[in-house]
């Protein structure tokens, strides 16, 4: 009798835990269309202003522009996503006594929480191997219309390249770029020379109005180079020897919140070989890494502080308190982020730092409030 019961009691469990991630994802549906709309709509104003006060847009033209824009902030956003659904969709179960019938029929908490979890653990790699590199493409897309429809030539910001064989290398800053001239503006030249082993002595700097590269060779013009212990030289013009393709004097560095999962390793691998530090890159890729985690842990959290049965009381308060604690993790991996970059911290602790503080208290309250 008992095994003929056996597949029904699995199928009755299976069901529950079916329905409970329904009811997450309904949740998380609406948590996420709010949160998208706020997004949008402040990116639709901000853009109005920006670029529509220097360009005639059409509302239409502006609206392509947002949505380009969005994804991007709306992704960093998706751990409150996860904390407001989940948290939404227990408390409804609790509300309308769903959750007092699934304990009184013996059904553990762990059985719905876990699956919740994985759920949003398997969002999360979605996120980031598909979502992600999306809005990272589409963000890039609406960089280069923004530059294009402000119709300015001119990259600003300062440009560093490294360059050089085994007998010499070169660092080489500019203020700014002419894409429109392929020129370097305000450029300097730090030249270094190798000896057989392997040390290096500063050797020369050359100051130039401009910089253009060509067939190998950087055309500088109105130049300006001293050497250590000799007067200064100042050149109409001077040419010198360069190991870059002419188009890479142009690549700037992408932002590390603007580079896909998938090009990170590469990235990290140009900035290492172009003699920079890459704990920026290493740091976006570990809390990269580390999004599932989150996502899992803020729908644990969001969970366990919702299983307070109604009668009870306090489920308002323990509500609150979840969202204060979700935003407080939030501070914590702002915080985490920001002695990573200063390299305070490994990259590695500053990224998996946050999400594993906040599955120790999930696990810590779900434990608690299951086990007593």
């Amino acid at each position: 009798m008992s095994a003929a019961d056996a597949p029904p009691s699995r199928l009755r469990l299976g069901r529950i835990e079916r329905y409970v991630l329904v009811q997450q994802a309904r949740s998380l549906a609406i948590a996420l269309g709010v949160i998208a709309a706020l997004i949008m709509l402040i990116d639709f104003v901000e853009i109005s202003r920006g670029i529509g006060s220097d360009v005639d847009l059409s509302g239409m033209r502006i609206l392509g522009l947002m949505l380009l824009k969005s994804p991007q902030v709306i992704i960093q956003l998706l751990p409150f996503v996860f904390l407001f659904g989940t948290l939404a969709a227990f408390v409804g179960l609790n509300r309308r006594s769903e959750l007092i019938a699934m304990r009184a029929a013996g059904l553990s908490a762990w059985r719905f929480v876990l699956p919740a979890a994985g759920a949003a653990f398997l969002f999360g790699m979605i996120t980031v191997t598909a979502l992600g590199p999306l809005a990272a493409s589409a963000d890039g897309l609406f960089q280069r219309e923004r530059t294009r429809l402000s119709g300015s030539a001119e990259a600003s910001g300062a440009v560093w390249i490294r360059e050089g064989d085994d007998t010499r290398q070169m660092v080489i800053r500019a203020e700014r770029q002419d894409r429109a001239n392929a020129r370097l503006l305000g450029v300097t030249f730090f030249i270094y020379a190798n000896d057989g082993d392997g040390h290096r002595t500063f050797r020369e700097r050359i100051d130039a109005a401009s910089a253009s590269l060509s067939a190998g060779r950087w055309r500088l013009v109105d130049a300006v180079g001293a050497q250590i212990g000799q007067r200064a030289v100042r050149y109409e013009t001077l040419d010198l020897l360069s190991s870059l393709a002419d188009d890479e004097a142009f690549e700037r560095f992408a932002r590390p919140q603007s580079t896909s999962f998938w090009s990170l390793p590469g990235q990290i691998a140009r900035v290492e070989a172009a003699g920079f530090s890459s704990t920026a890159y290493r740091l976006r890729l570990q809390q990269l890494l580390a999004t599932p985690l989150m996502f899992a842990a803020m729908s644990i959290l969001a969970a366990a502080f919702s299983l307070r049965l109604m009668r009870l009381g306090d489920l308002a308060r323990m509500s609150l308190a979840a969202v204060v604690l979700g935003f407080g993790f939030f501070f914590v991996n702002q915080a985490a982020s920001a002695f990573g970059s200063a390299e305070v911290i490994p990259p590695w602790l500053a990224a998996w730092l946050p999400p594993l503080l906040t599955a120790l208290a999930a696990f810590t309250l779900l434990f608690y409030t299951e086990d007593g």
